[in-house]
């Protein structure tokens, strides 16, 4: 840090020590010249939430939040909005939360991505104003939206292909 001219801010520094397996035996805070920096239980990067057993049950419980809360904002004008304009506007808000960083959400439990595709389940039926009991797939077909392990899978994929063929940045 020192070469690089960088100065360490203790208020907004955090470290996070990995251990699904909850080893007894480890240290509580490490060492950084003359700071000591306790572990947290979870961090923040780049608005992706990373606890320290890397479940992801903490970004999933936060995209649902602000997705859902997007959806109550966007509700109280859907009175005056087409299924068009309605349609823009949870893409915009709400898939995009879906969306973004979806591929560190790859190889967590079902019932993780249950609570996901219940938020775009949600925004399919409010796009369409139906009710909580209409089947969810032929309103996701007209949408052209994928589900989001399909969604999860899309994005590796894509990240993938561009790797192979050269046209991923350096």
């Amino acid at each position: 840090m020192t070469q690089n001219k960088l100065q360490l801010n203790e208020g907004k520094t955090e470290a996070l020590l990995i251990d699904p397996q909850n080893s007894p035996n480890l240290p509580l805070s490490i060492t950084i010249g003359q700071n000591d920096i306790c572990f947290s239980r979870s961090v923040r990067n780049l608005g992706v939430i990373f606890d320290d057993k890397l479940s992801m049950k903490q970004q999933v419980s936060k995209i649902c939040q602000s997705a859902y809360l997007e959806l109550r904002r966007i509700s109280s004008i859907r009175h005056v909005l087409t299924v068009d304009a309605t349609k823009t506007l949870v893409t915009s808000l709400v898939l995009s939360r879906l969306d973004y960083c979806n591929s560190l959400l790859s190889g967590i439990p079902q019932q993780l991505i249950d609570k996901l595709q219940k938020v775009q389940n949600c925004s399919a039926r409010f796009i369409f104003k139906t009710s909580k009991c209409t089947h969810v797939s032929p309103l996701l077909a007209k949408l052209h939206w994928l589900s989001i392990a399909q969604r999860i899978d899309y994005k590796i994929s894509s990240l993938c292909y561009d790797v192979v063929s050269d046209t991923a940045p350096l």
